[in-house]
């Protein structure tokens, strides 16, 4: 492909991927885009009429200059705002549209850019003048709809559940109190471990046609190119070299084909959001490997590719029509990255660790945090802006500016080491060790606001605390204090009086899960096997920052909705909170995962049906807690009369599963050709599931505590006419099986409010 680089782009659009509607608000508008040249683009926000179908007045305008990210790759994220002060409203829809003025002084409309001879005709758009919109929040809260979602793997089995979010919005197009408002991918958007060789082949060579040079990555005591660490041999120098935890235990295929270099990061988003950049063909399996095994895994991951690759028009339109927010978790960069200080020794101090942890920060900042919090990158002096400026003087240099990467891995947070010991550089604070990074480290926590509701999206990668009187392998704090204070706190504090809020706080990993996990993960770290099953990634492993992050929540804030993402499985969960002794002091989170877009496994199909709830059904499960200092203890059923024996508790919780309502069709007619790959259509039907007879059966399927299967999640409030309060509603979507023949989805359900019944059932057993 590098020789024929020119012919290869010439054949492809001038948008590579994008549009991607990203920060939206009343006043300004935020666009993404990847380029194979340079441009000038110019971002125009138009009113419409008649239910979005004609075009109005032009209300926002904004251009920028796109960013050189390689010789062929020109990303730009441009705002639009009012050049008068007009502000957009939350009862309309809106369009918008852009255009390019090429190095040559070429004008292309979007349109224009968007078509080549490969691709002739692209639609982005769900109405006739062929612009992408958008609308609002809306100002009542029972009209706020949102999408959440997580852990997108390209290669992961089923069908890939990103793109029902396009059918979602064409049903509801014209009605802006119906349409879904915002989007959160809440983790793993991409997957830089646990990579297809057949996805390594291509975003290795494209990573390189990309940049226009080789990235010379420290390997030993030299350097090696991408194209010298080939798809499936990579597993040594992933574990070994890197200091990667993906592939112990046994699980060397995690990391056969690990991404490392920086146009293998930038190429992995250019497939997985845009159909653009794939090649008609994959080279057959027997040209990669004579076993026999390996040849059945790269043809199955070809297959798997290949579905995911053919419902990527339908993502690319869906992207166009939603503000878009994300935030990064383990594997947008590796498996288990900064789990434990273990894993930061390890890894920061190796020179190939170093440089695939910033080349994959550096390609999120690119594609994500730049349209999660363009203000970081438009202002000249900071760190987003002078970041942008340094990749490209990286990319000028084809990877020597010794200056300019330096100042990348001090933009994205990268600790220094050492120079005497060579290990990276802790700071202690609190009692608890954190990464040092240097003052103009780009922030990745952000908020959204509305008329109605804020969401509140933590870093919990990048903010760890790590015990200083413990083991390396401990579990870390996912905020450590510091974090806990600027990220969440300070932020409730600033909207305390505003009683019109409702709060979301985007938790990438789970607070509450199966409580099964939580014994394999307390198994794992008694026995010091905390890589194989990320033991330190859930908060319920570190009570003093579990019980630090519920009272920080519960004290600020009557009703808080959680969304997280990262198991592989959709539920929901309801957490009462109360004030020891008996006050008015009550409080209730109600937690809603969506995961997994696309990776979905043998045991989370398992658990999807009624078998899980037969055999290890979810409990009503209690603790006590305490402040100072942040403690909480569980208390079992058994015991619960005997808990005045303990000193003096603060407060008391409950945790209650919420049973999914029966699988209901999707509200609307949906052609299910064009979610399933023709070949793929006979094989999902002759899969090994289907040898079970009973597999077959709805019931069977209808399983009450989780959605296993692959899912995207739509959340919206009801107001109760009986008790005068919310009821928060996640409908889980997903396809039904056996045969993959329709979109169904499943509700969870539950009030906004304590239960009353559980809290008081606590106190009064308690106090006998």
């Amino acid at each position: 492909m590098n020789n024929q680089a020119g012919d290869f782009f010439e054949d492809l659009p001038l948008i590579l991927a994008g549009p991607l509607l990203q920060h939206t608000e009343a006043k300004s508008v935020t666009v993404l885009v990847a380029l194979q040249q340079s441009c000038q683009v110019e971002l125009k926000v138009y009113a419409t009429t008649n239910q979005g179908e004609g075009l109005g007045n032009c209300l926002l305008e904004g251009r920028r200059f796109s960013v050189a990210l390689g010789k062929y790759l020109h990303v730009v994220a441009i705002t639009a705002v009012s050049p008068v002060g007009d502000s957009l409203t939350n009862d309309g829809i809106y369009a918008y549209d852009l255009q390019f003025t090429c190095a040559d002084q070429t004008l292309l409309t979007l349109e224009q850019a968007l078509c080549s001879n490969r691709f002739p005709r692209v639609s982005i758009s769900y109405f006739e003048h062929q612009k992408p919109t958008f609308v609002l929040p809306p100002d009542r809260l029972e009209d706020l709809h949102i999408i959440h979602a997580s852990c997108r793997k390209p290669h992961g089995s089923g069908i890939d559940a990103l793109p029902i979010l396009d059918s979602l919005i064409a049903s509801t197009v014209k009605e802006p109190r119906r349409r879904p408002h915002q989007l959160f991918l809440t983790g793993d958007q991409i997957y830089g471990d646990d990579v297809a060789a057949p996805f390594l082949w291509v975003a290795s060579n494209l990573g390189d046609v990309l940049l226009g040079w080789e990235e010379q990555l420290p390997v030993g005591q030299g350097y090696c190119t991408p194209k010298e660490l080939a798809p499936g041999e990579r597993a040594q120098v992933a574990t070994e070299e890197a200091g990667f935890t993906a592939g112990l235990h046994n699980k060397s295929a995690k990391v056969s084909s690990h991404l490392l270099s920086l146009g293998e990061y930038y190429a992995a988003y250019l497939l997985a959001w845009s159909p653009v950049c794939w090649p008609d063909a994959f080279p057959p399996g027997k040209w990669v490997s004579c076993d026999r095994q390996a040849l059945k895994t790269w043809d199955q991951a070809v297959a798997d590719l290949r579905q995911l690759m053919y419902t990527l028009g339908m993502v690319r339109r869906a992207l166009a029509n939603i503000p878009m927010y994300t935030i990064f978790d383990d594997h947008d960069v590796s498996d288990d990255w900064n789990l434990n200080q273990a894993w930061c020794l390890q890894v920061y101090s190796s020179p190939l660790g170093r440089r695939t942890v910033q080349n994959a920060l550096l390609a999120y900042s690119v594609f994500q945090a730049w349209g999660n919090t363009p203000e970081q990158f438009a202002v000249v002096g900071q760190s987003g802006k002078k970041l942008l400026a340094a990749a490209e003087s990286w990319s000028i240099s084809a990877g020597t500016d010794v200056a300019a990467q330096e100042a990348i891995a001090n933009y994205l947070g990268i600790p220094n080491c050492n120079p005497n010991t060579g290990i990276p550089n802790f700071v202690l604070e609190d009692g608890v060790f954190i990464l040092e990074r240097h003052p103009e480290a780009l922030t990745w926590h952000y908020i959204i606001r509305s008329n109605c509701h804020e969401v509140i999206v933590l870093d919990t990668r990048t903010w760890r605390g790590y015990p200083a009187d413990k083991k390396p392998i401990a579990p870390p704090m996912l905020l450590c204090p510091r974090a806990m204070r600027e990220q969440l706190l300070q932020s409730l504090q600033k909207t305390a009086d505003n009683q019109n809020f409702t709060t979301f706080v985007i938790a990438p990993t789970n607070v509450f899960g199966l409580q099964v996990i939580d014994w394999i993960h307390h198994w794992h770290l008694k026995h010091g096997k905390v890589f194989s099953t990320d033991v330190g990634d859930a908060w319920n492993v570190n009570f003093e920052a579990l019980a630090k992050l519920l009272t920080t929540l519960c004290e600020q804030r009557k009703q808080v909705v959680i969304l997280s993402g990262d198991i592989h499985y959709s539920c929901a969960t309801r957490f009462s909170y109360g004030a020891i002794p008996q006050s008015s002091k009550q409080s209730v989170l109600v937690q809603l995962t969506a995961s997994a877009l696309k990776n979905e496994e043998t045991l989370t199909r398992l658990i999807h049906t009624r078998l899980k709830q037969w055999l290890l059904p979810e409990k009503i499960r209690r603790w006590l807690g305490w402040n100072h200092p942040p403690k909480m203890l569980e208390v079992s059923a058994k015991n619960l009369q005997r808990r005045q024996a303990l000193t003096n508790p603060e407060w008391h919780c409950v945790l209650e599963w919420i049973q999914r309502q029966p699988t209901q069709k999707f509200p609307s007619p949906v052609d299910m050709s064009t979610f399933v790959l023709l070949r793929n259509r006979t094989s999902y039907r002759s899969s090994w599931l289907q040898r079970f007879k009973f597999w077959q059966f709805p019931w069977f399927q209808d399983g009450r505590e989780v959605v296993g299967l692959n899912n995207l999640a739509s959340v919206h409030f009801e107001l109760s006419t009986t008790s005068n309060c919310y009821q928060v509603i996640q409908d889980s979507y997903w396809f039904s099986l056996p045969l993959s023949t329709e979109i169904v989805y499943s509700r969870f359900a539950t009030n906004l409010q304590p239960n009353q019944y559980l809290l008081d059932e606590f106190l009064i057993v308690g106090s006998k």
